[in-house]
């Protein structure tokens, strides 16, 4: 049977305490209790319906946290005050001091300092790899090895990750599968093809308004009450709260999303085409070239296309120009994020992926004339293309 995440989502509805077609706001930090024994009872174990510190949980983040989960089709989830938060929670969650995980070389360059830099300083070793390569994942797998991390469309190079062959080999191991589904809401559903952790960055596609910064984990029940364990759960204990107004304003734009996924995977579909036919090396995994198109077609769920996001090469000595020049013509602005109504665009080598060193970007195949483009709701898509085209065109011909 198709799985429409949109109507999971729809299917949940919240009232306020006065018949308002959106749930109040709590904005509280601490609740109140009748009677001793229920305070007590719920230091021990969560209790639906109750709250005890917003660190722990609140009523908005909870709605938030249930939508969410119902469009991963995962059995809770928790909201968190970035992507990074949700990441970091997560590993902790699951390794300690000698453990390892496993990653693919491609990632955002944010979570690539976090395993590379940080992690190694409590102990956890991270491998990184071509996720693609079965064997050499084979290989890199040890008695200490506890996670395998990936992204459903790599950051920034638009890769699609075989989440079925992974999860089969996670399981046959005895692993747990991490996967940050930021690039591809709705698009991808992870869970349903194995994953046992999904994560997002709320602050791009989902939340779409560039004001705020926010995270989630989906997973099982159990996984989500580790981490708000008052004794050991990591989110619990490192506090990455999520603002309860905040949690309030994603939890309404989260009701746009489907609407928005489709009218960004269309805009962007339509550039990526006709970049190609300029001649330029795109990245986009609906393009008929891209490597992994097969493969995403094969478990994409129908009718929310590709994604927003694609990427395209002008060369070491042009990227930044054309991008001044984009600004210029108004196609959007420069600047890093996506998942926002205007595109934003950025050379990724030295904003986004920064921090992964130049040997390592050579190594993944990041080039310094490569731009990340997400593409906005533009009503003129084709508009957009011409000013773009212009860019390009002004640049190589000076």
């Amino acid at each position: 049977m198709t799985f429409d995440p949109s109507k999971e989502i729809q299917k949940l509805q919240y009232f306020g305490e006065f018949g308002g077609v959106n749930p109040s706001i709590t904005d509280s930090s601490t609740f109140t209790f009748l009677n001793t024994d229920t305070m007590s009872e719920l230091f021990d174990h969560d209790m639906e319906g109750c709250f005890l510190y917003s660190r722990h949980f609140n009523p908005m983040n909870k709605y938030l946290s249930d939508k969410l989960a119902a469009m991963e089709d995962t059995e809770a989830a928790q909201v968190t005050s970035s992507g990074m938060s949700a990441i970091a929670c997560t590993v902790l969650q699951l390794c300690g001091q000698g453990d390892e995980i496993i990653t693919d070389r491609t990632i955002y360059g944010g979570t690539y300092a976090l395993f590379k830099n940080f992690l190694p300083r409590f102990g956890i070793k991270v491998r990184f790899i071509d996720i693609h390569d079965e064997e050499s994942l084979l290989e890199n797998i040890n008695d200490k090895t506890k996670v395998v991390y990936c992204e459903s469309i790599s950051n920034p190079l638009l890769n699609v990750v075989d989440i079925p062959k992974l999860s089969k080999v996670t399981k046959e191991k005895g692993l747990k599968l991490v996967v940050d589904n930021t690039f591809s809401p709705l698009i991808v559903s992870p869970k349903r093809l194995g994953a046992d952790i999904v994560i997002h960055s709320l602050t791009k596609f989902i939340n779409g308004s560039s004001d705020c910064v926010a995270g989630v984990v989906c997973s099982t029940k159990e996984f989500i009450l580790s981490l708000m364990d008052v004794n050991s759960g990591a989110s619990m204990l490192l506090g990455p709260v999520l603002d309860s107004i905040r949690a309030a304003g994603i939890l309404k734009n989260v009701h746009t999303l489907p609407l928005r996924m489709k009218k960004h995977s269309e805009n962007a579909s339509y550039i990526a085409d006709n970049l190609s036919e300029l001649g330029l090396k795109v990245h986009y995994p609906g393009l008929k070239g891209h490597p992994q198109k097969e493969l995403i077609d094969s478990f994409k769920n129908p009718g929310y296309g590709y994604g927003g996001v694609l990427a395209f090469n002008v060369g070491e000595e042009n990227a930044s120009r054309v991008m001044e020049l984009m600004q210029e013509y108004k196609v959007g602005y420069l600047a890093v994020s996506l998942g926002y109504f205007r595109s934003l665009f950025s050379a990724p080598s030295s904003s986004t992926s920064s921090e992964i060193p130049e040997d390592e970007q050579k190594q993944m195949g990041l080039s310094k004339g490569l731009i990340r483009l997400s593409v906005g709701l533009d009503p003129d898509i084709n508009e957009s293309f011409e000013k773009i085209k212009k860019a390009i065109g002004k640049v190589r011909s000076l």
